[in-house]
């Protein structure tokens, strides 16, 4: 509540959009906070009675008092400005950083405590592990304890398989040959 005048009011605004006709919508409570003043002090009158014999001794009151949270400004600006918000980004992609060097360092940690405790064994695993990794990545399907035998290779397939390696094989060295000696085939 402010001491102005309704009319003294209306003068202050009118003197003050001479300076502009026009404004954005968002500036209009940034140009009222410089006409506003600030609230009067609240005075609370309470008499304190010292009477042993007065019967009231605890009064129990409410009252509400509203009062500017600094903290929450604080909060808006911080959150409003893009340079916190790179700064936020950041350090977000350094956390991310930090919990895969983690995970990393976990994996490898693992790897070398299992290899400690049984050279032997971890080796044989590692093996089979990357025999399976390598079968994978060249999509190879079969199986290994049945590929190692003679009788895998001696069956009605293999004299096939044989003779469509090598014309591939015949196929894409005479395409090299034509190609380094310039012959078309047409």
């Amino acid at each position: 509540m402010s001491k102005l005048d309704p009319k003294d009011a209306k003068t202050q605004w009118t003197s003050f959009m001479k300076h502009s006709q026009r404004m954005k919508f968002s500036e209009i409570p940034q140009r009222l906070h410089a006409l506003l003043m600030p609230p009067e002090p609240i005075i609370i009158n309470h008499v304190i009675s010292v009477d042993p014999n007065d019967q009231k001794k605890t009064a129990c009151y409410d009252i509400d008092v509203e009062v500017d949270d600094t903290l929450k400004t604080q909060m808006n600006s911080f959150l409003l400005s893009t340079a916190s918000q790179q700064e936020i980004a950041g350090l977000d992609n350094k956390i991310h950083e930090t919990i895969e060097t983690i995970n990393h360092l976990k994996t490898q940690r693992e790897f070398m405590l299992s290899f400690a405790r049984d050279p032997q064994g971890f080796i044989n695993d590692w093996l089979q592990s990357q025999c399976r990794d390598l079968k994978t990545m060249t999509d190879v399907v079969g199986n290994p304890e049945e590929e190692r035998r003679a009788e895998f290779y001696h069956q009605p397939w293999a004299q096939e398989a044989v003779c469509r390696y090598f014309y591939s094989k015949v196929q894409q060295r005479r395409q090299e040959l034509e190609q380094a000696l310039g012959i078309r085939n047409t």
